[in-house]
């Protein structure tokens, strides 16, 4: 029997998934007549056992929490530590700087580097760190002298401000634990440079999972004139301007982003050929076909539809009107770039939305490609949770 950290038993049969690799403990597969929650509190470390008293590894708890419990370690001897955030660190570095020549990428992406609840984006020396669940919020120290060891920044910046902590009973907020001040970023992406907000912005200021499917606009936009819909801060638009496209509208909701399009346009020399529309972007791609205009190329990734899987329906609704109006926008042998980054919606959902929004309009539809995550956003086979961003390349043709 473990005597280092209390126990947390799980029911019979409950264990296969774990042992098949998977991290997370649901509150309904604990036995909680043995192990009551309210023994726990949140963040504690626990010795994850088996029915039968068997160790499977140190987890943290979360009593409030519908995934209870999370794996960081599968060797009771090597329980989580600062040692061990190093290495890990460490391994999900050594990942990232065999495919990416420059500091610039997501240096840490949770459960897939085996860091559940840690999330690190990295800008040269600046990092932005996003601690989601109790577990990381009770190792914050550990976290932020692991990362000052590993990468020495200059600057770290704990972006605590995700409605992934309220669903752990967290708080919210921002912190500049390391460093002075620092409101916008320089990073390079696919040979494009961009300054980002990483303290106003969105997540983490900005968007490396698309990266390798930008790469792919090289080629398909040059001379084009391209509807860049939710633009953001201009990582696709700014990047088809800079890969020769003609002429790039970008769309977005907030003047703050537009208002950074502008500026990395003009990083890249590429403003002469960008303009912004603020607005809702159902509306504006309406009143953009009211007016007859036409695109070479349409891109459309929007935010998460459908966060829960409740929000099915509803969000698989919404996606197809956005791929229907971005083909109504589109020339006569024009390309849509669809992407979803809703781990609900699966990939032959978004094939299917593609094709009915085409057939809808008496269209035919070719898919040329399909894009994944980046590398530096590994897939933890065992965690279907962890493979969610889709981006399928159409070409939209005349019956």
């Amino acid at each position: 029997m473990n005597l280092q950290f209390p126990a947390l038993k799980l029911k019979k049969n409950e264990d296969r998934r774990i042992k098949a690799g998977h991290l997370w403990v649901f509150s309904n597969e604990i036995n909680t007549r043995e192990t009551p929650f309210d023994a726990f509190e949140a963040g504690q470390l626990v010795d994850l056992q088996s029915h039968n008293g068997k160790s499977l590894g140190v987890a943290y708890v979360n009593p409030v929490s519908l995934i209870c419990a999370r794996i960081m370690s599968r060797d009771i001897k090597h329980p989580p530590s600062q040692s061990l955030l190093v290495h890990r660190i460490k391994v999900a570095l050594s990942l990232r700087e065999r495919f990416f020549n420059g500091p610039y990428y997501r240096l840490v992406f949770g459960e897939s580097d085996f860091l559940p609840g840690l999330v690190v984006d990295r800008f040269g020396d600046v990092l932005v760190v996003q601690l989601t669940t109790a577990g990381m919020e009770v190792m914050k120290q550990e976290v932020i002298a692991a990362l000052e060891k590993v990468i020495k920044p200059k600057t770290i910046l704990l972006r605590n401000d995700s409605s992934a902590r309220e669903r752990e009973g967290l708080p919210l907020y921002q912190e500049m634990v390391l460093g002075e001040e620092v409101d916008t970023v320089y990073l390079e992406d696919m040979g494009v440079k961009y300054h980002a907000p990483i303290r106003s912005g969105q997540k983490t200021g900005w968007y490396y999972d698309q990266r390798m499917n930008r790469q792919a606009l090289t080629g398909l936009v040059k001379g084009q004139r391209v509807l860049d819909v939710f633009s953001y801060i201009g990582a696709w638009g700014v990047k088809a301007a800079v890969e020769g496209a003609k002429e790039v509208v970008s769309v977005d909701a907030s003047v703050q982003a537009l208002d950074f399009v502008g500026q990395n346009a003009e990083l890249n020399n590429v403003v002469d050929r960008m303009s912004g529309i603020q607005g809702d972007a159902f509306k504006v791609m309406k009143e953009l076909r009211e007016e007859k205009e036409k695109f070479d190329v349409v891109i459309v990734d929007p935010p998460a539809f459908i966060k829960r899987k409740k929000d099915y329906k509803e969000g698989r609704e919404a996606y197809r009107r956005l791929n229907q109006l971005a083909i109504q926008l589109l020339s006569k042998d024009g390309v849509l770039v669809s992407g979803s980054c809703s781990h609900h919606l699966p990939r032959h959902d978004l094939q299917g939305i593609v094709l009915q929004s085409a057939r809808h309009l008496d269209r035919n539809a070719q898919i040329l490609i399909q894009g994944y995550q980046g590398p530096d956003h590994p897939v933890h086979p065992a965690i279907p949770e962890t493979e969610y961003l889709k981006a399928i390349f159409a070409r939209v043709i005349p019956t």
